[in-house]
């Protein structure tokens, strides 16, 4: 049974066992420890291990097991090989009690797993039953039980890889995936702005920052439709009397933006990383940022919750706790508050003051291109429209005038010019070149017109040709230098860095501002959390189990000093915080002492040469003690003697050890992370309410619980029974896909035919001339643990079984108890005035 089940946490339904055989130096105590294990009000249940010639002198001993209300017991008597009469007290008679008496004198080999099939709480109300029907109230056992279990070496791996499983190796902060994560957390991880804040105005118009937002607008709306009008022909031949005056709308807005980007870095310094308070709002209004009251998608109150569900998502997806202690410790830094000063740097991204001093710069007008291909286009044009006979002469010449009155105009309407002067980047547009070109070609172009002869049609052609191409050309050249000049300057670039700063100064407002203790609180939860995890992953890493090996109640010293008693009466080292005062006594018990006076190990067939030798220990007491150090090959946790010989099991029982079933370590794992989140919902207000120390709330005696509780249900039945609290469950899976040993051998042994020859007799032959040879007197309990009929085994293997098997809710044990009595002479009840003394 349960090696580390603890009063607090016994192992549940089990009856409590207490070794009362010689020699004894404190019986009281051993009874008065029994006592005080915790059982239901009405359901007290003992198994009394005794010698058989002292059950009359113990009745007053019996007879304070029920001290706290009616008890039941079944007393195993420990027969000597000569004894032939039981002497039986009134106090252990039916119904309630009951005696089945060991005449082959078994060793403690024998009687552990006997008093481990007794205990369960089926078979021990079956057991009783079962004496209650025969001559007495006492019988001899014979017995068939088949042992499901795990190998020392599976047991031990499979263990390792559930720890592993539930605790994950070290891993670096990951960063986490806003996918999955609840709202509260999504808004503090993607700096979105609540829906409920999409329509506020963050920078008012009577403001300061709202005001210089406004002037920089409308200042780049008067310079982008300054530039429409003037890029095209009405800019350059156009005769109105209003020109735009881009290089004052160009200065406006560059003040302007300038002036906004001190006032928006102005507000990011005044509230600085602190939480927001009103003495804050008060100086962003001030400078123009207007706040709107906390969202309602998000507060405070939310954000723990929200990280529980995260945190128990994550988990679920099956992430050992380092991984997801790396990623709560990523959400802790990308939810801290930094602080509004932090966002001048990105302030700086998006508004470079180079930038603004480019825009405010005059920047020079040019137009024409080359000079060279200038004079060069012009004489040819020229040559074109001269070539007319006699017109010639006028139209060559012209058209170069033509071509240098226009780059004249370009220059006079230059657009890096102010109407009145005051702003002149000053600019070329190549006259000269296009007068001399279109002078030298022209007379050249009459000359040889003149000397060809041609036509008037085609001369006439060959000017409309070139005074078409001299206008087009200017008004090109015009457009390219306008738009040349503009991308200079790049006012345009103003508008995607007027609405990155505003929107800056929303997501500033939002995360910085109004988010800050809600960030604060985000930070130290997720933060607290994962340390919290880490501390459990390293607490679950270091655990070993070491000093968890339990005995029946025997002596004042087997249930002594940092002993404690557990569900079913076996004690354990509790180290000297968890000492029992109940039960007295200075010494302590260990491996050590059950190995000197045992000299084997009850779990396995062979020793294991690499366990380490424990250091002696003085024994508590020199009476035998039933122990049990629990089926471990886990380094310290097995303080077992090397040079311990294996030791054959008892005739009756036959052991069937697995190497570990598919589903083991998923199970294991499995159980281990609900008792985890368990452990972690007691943690949740804590973090509420303090997160900065939420993170050394002591939880490593609790996970050291759990473990102990699984480590339990390993060694008991390989984990087939459920943890306390979660209920009978069906999809838990079966015994054979646990231990990897199939139950077919059970269901042939449980078969409907009553075999008397099928059990082992726990009497030597000469005994049996002491027992009731009424074939109908016996009493048969079959048993077999529920887990191992459930899940993928089917039930056809079951068919044809005995309709009187007592199904049992866990255990590691199947099989068959006859309960054959003894002729009636054989047992003589001891009325209370002949008991005497204990």
């Amino acid at each position: 049974m349960s090696p580390r089940a603890t009063p607090e946490h016994p192992v549940p339904g089990h009856a409590v066992c207490l070794d009362l055989r010689s020699p004894l130096h404190d019986p009281d105590g051993v009874v008065r420890a029994a006592l005080d294990v915790p059982q239901p009000a009405g359901d007290r249940r003992f198994v009394v291990l005794d010698d058989a010639e002292t059950l009359v002198a113990h009745q007053l001993l019996h007879e304070r097991l029920s001290s706290y209300g009616p008890a039941r017991i079944i007393c195993l008597a420990v027969g000597a090989p000569g004894q032939r009469t039981l002497h039986r007290s009134l106090t252990l008679r039916p119904r309630n009690a009951g005696v089945l008496w060991l005449l082959d004198d078994p060793d403690d080999a024998a009687l552990r797993p006997l008093v481990d099939i007794v205990s369960g709480p089926e078979v021990f109300a079956a057991v009783l039953r079962a004496l209650a029907e025969v001559v007495h109230g006492v019988a001899v056992p014979s017995a068939r039980v088949l042992e499901h279990d795990l190998t020392d070496e599976a047991r031990a791996r499979s263990w390792r890889q559930a720890v592993e499983g539930l605790a994950g190796p070290d891993v670096p902060a990951q960063a986490p995936a806003t996918d999955g994560a609840p709202a509260e957390l999504a808004l503090l991880l993607d700096e979105s702005v609540p829906r409920s804040l999409a329509g506020h105005d963050w920078l008012p118009a009577h403001g300061r920052a709202g005001g210089l937002l406004l002037t920089c607008e409308e200042a780049l709306d008067d310079a982008v439709e300054g530039h429409a009008r003037v890029r095209g022909p009405a800019g350059l031949l156009g005769t109105s009397d209003r020109s735009p005056d881009l290089p004052g709308d160009i200065e406006r807005l560059a003040g302007a933006l300038h002036r906004l980007r001190t006032a928006v870095a102005d507000a990011f310094a005044v509230a600085g990383g602190s939480r927001l308070t009103a003495e804050h709002r008060g100086h962003l209004r001030d400078r123009g940022v207007e706040l709107p009251e906390m969202p309602r998608e998000i507060s405070r109150a939310g954000i723990v919750p929200a990280l529980r569900d995260h945190t128990y998502e994550l988990i679920g997806r099956g992430l050992p706790l380092r991984s997801v202690a790396a990623r709560l410790s990523a959400l802790s830094a990308r939810t801290a508050p930094a602080g509004s000063a932090a966002r001048l740097a990105r302030l700086d991204e998006i508004c470079p003051p180079e930038n603004l001093h480019r825009m405010a710069a005059q920047q020079p007008f040019t137009a024409g291109g080359s000079r060279s291909v200038a004079l060069v286009v012009s004489g040819v044009l020229a040559f074109l429209a001269g070539l007319g006979p006699g017109v010639g002469w006028v139209l060559g010449p012209a058209t170069g005038v033509l071509a240098a009155g226009l780059a004249r105009l370009m220059l006079r309407r230059r657009p890096n010019r102010s109407p009145d002067g005051r702003l002149d980047g000053g600019g070329s547009t190549g006259a000269a070149p296009r007068l001399l070109g279109g002078l030298v070609g022209g007379v050249v172009g009459a000359a040889v017109g003149q000397l060809l002869g041609l036509p008037l049609r085609a001369g006439a052609v060959t000017a409309v040709v070139a005074l078409a191409a001299v206008v087009g050309l200017a008004l090109r050249d015009w457009t390219r230098a306008v738009d040349d000049w503009w991308a200079r300057a790049d006012p345009e670039h103003a508008g995607p860095m007027l609405k990155e700063i505003h929107d800056l100064v929303i997501t500033t407002a939002v995360h910085d501002w109004l988010f800050a203790d809600v960030r604060h609180h985000s930070s130290e939860g997720a933060g607290a959390v994962a340390r919290l995890l880490r501390r459990l992953a390293a607490t679950a890493d270091a655990y070993d189990g070491n000093g968890h090996g339990y005995a029946i109640a025997g002596t004042a010293g087997t249930v002594g000093a940092n002993r404690t008693l557990d569900g079913s009466g076996r004690a354990y080292d509790s180290g000297p915080e968890r000492t029992d005062p109940s039960t007295g006594g200075d010494a302590a018990w260990s491996w050590g002492d059950w190995a000197d006076s045992a000299g084997d190990d009850l779990w396995s067939d062979a020793p294991d040469d690499d366990d380490p030798v424990p250091e002696p220990r003085e024994p508590a007491s020199t009476g035998p003690t039933l122990a049990d150090p629990g089926p471990s090959s886990t380094g310290p946790a097995t303080t077992r003697r090397a040079s311990a010989e294996p030791v054959a099991p008892p005739a009756w029982l036959e052991r069937r050890h697995g190497d570990g079933g598919p589903a083991l370590v998923d199970t294991l794992v499995a159980d281990l992370v609900e008792g985890t989140v368990r452990i972690l919902d007691g943690c949740w207000a804590g973090i509420e309410r303090d997160p900065a120390n939420a993170g050394r709330l002591p939880l490593d005696e609790r996970l050291i619980e759990l473990l102990d509780e699984t480590r339990v249900r390993l060694e008991r039945d390989v984990a087939a029974s459920p943890p306390p609290g979660a209920g009978d469950r069906r999809d838990r899976p079966d015994a054979a896909r646990l231990t990897g040993v199939a139950p077919d051998a059970v269901a042939r042994l449980i078969a409907a035919e009553d075999d008397p020859d099928r059990t082992v007799p726990m009497c030597a032959p000469e005994h049996l001339r002491l027992l009731s040879h009424d074939p109908g007197a016996a009493r048969q309990v079959r048993f077999v643990p529920e887990t191992m009929r459930r899940g993928a085994t089917g039930d056809d293997i079951w068919r044809g079984t005995a309709e009187d098997v007592e199904w049992t809710r866990g255990g590691r044990h199947a099989g068959i108890l006859r309960l054959v009595p003894l002729r009636p002479d054989v047992v003589r009840i001891v009325r209370a005035e002949e008991a005497g003394t204990p």
